[in-house]
């Protein structure tokens, strides 16, 4: 008889949850919007529902676990989400007492992107490395580090936040309440931020004629439709994040020389316009030894990342 896990993951925008085998596979899934501006107590209701459905669709006597692949902070032991940006009102949500209660299987939690860096080293761009830098750059600048092959999560399950490397003293305030954080300077939101600013004192860019004078319209994407265009301004905004992201994987590199890294995230699909700046960075602050044989390779699991992720969790017992 097969056996299965269930792999929810809770987005902001989206709450996915799946049946997956001990591979990986995802064999029939559940999405719809998280509705997170309805506060935890709704999402929670309507995440049960979807977890049990899949559980009932083939009996729970074949559910091994079930994994959760959730933004933080939050500590992965206790089960609980300290807080999150993307999710009003979750202060200190019992999530995975929660759920364990409703379904009576075993419940593992884990940070988003610490989990999509095991997923890319398990299934996905970093398969059969051990020691490797996952980054995802988009609305912000999430990642994950492994150390040989286990995640390296800290005391309290809080390490591996990339983004929030301090590069400027003195620089933009970010999400998080620090100052130029690498994701205040190189995230999707940064460049939305700066471009703006640009747009708002005059600056001649086809990213004013795209956004049709509506400051709101500036996002990562029109920056980037107007950089394709070649405008001057947009492809300066996406040099300079560049710059930062090569900046904040010299830091890596130093504190834990990995074998790779994978770069995810919606922002990264700029290609070139972000990582020739930021190759060049790298090289230029940075010993040969280091960077020499640590290659830059893009994500390889797509949006699947998250469940994948949570599954492997789930399969793994938390002991990752």
């Amino acid at each position: 008889m097969e056996e299965w896990v269930i792999a929810v993951d809770l987005g902001g925008t989206l709450l996915r949850v799946a049946l997956c085998n001990n591979q990986g596979e995802i064999q029939a899934r559940h999405v719809e919007p998280t509705l997170a501006e309805e506060g935890p107590e709704s999402v929670l209701m309507r995440l049960i529902a979807s977890v049990r459905r899949l559980g009932d669709s083939v009996g729970w006597d074949r559910i091994q676990a079930i994994g959760v692949s959730s933004p933080g902070p939050l500590d992965p032991w206790r089960g609980v989400i300290h807080w999150s940006p993307n999710l009003p009102g979750w202060h200190q949500v019992p999530l995975v007492e929660r759920l364990q209660a409703a379904v009576g299987r075993p419940v593992f939690l884990g940070n988003d992107a610490n989990l999509a860096a095991l997923a890319e080293q398990r299934r996905g761009a970093g398969r059969g490395q051990s020691d490797l830098v996952y980054l995802t750059i988009s609305t912000g600048i999430g990642g994950g580090v492994i150390s040989h092959g286990r995640l390296v999560l800290g005391r309290g399950g809080l390490a591996g936040e990339v983004g929030h490397m301090t590069l400027e003293a003195n620089g933009p305030r970010c999400n998080c309440g620090n100052i130029g954080c690498l994701e205040a300077l190189a995230s999707g939101t940064a460049i939305a931020r700066q471009a703006r600013e640009l747009v708002a004192a005059g600056a001649r860019t086809r990213i004013a004629d795209l956004a049709a004078g509506d400051l709101d319209r500036i996002d990562a994407r029109l920056v980037h439709q107007a950089a394709s265009d070649g405008d001057v301004v947009a492809v300066d905004l996406f040099r300079k994040a560049g710059v930062y992201l090569g900046i904040g994987l010299v830091n890596l590199m130093y504190l834990f020389n990995p074998a790779l890294f994978v770069i995810g995230g919606g922002v990264a699909k700029a290609g070139d316009l972000l990582f020739v700046p930021m190759h060049a960075t790298l090289r230029a602050r940075i010993h040969e030894i280091y960077w020499k044989d640590c290659p830059v390779v893009p994500a390889a699991l797509g949006d699947d990342v998250g469940l994948i992720g949570a599954a492997i969790l789930a399969w793994e017992r938390g002991e990752v």
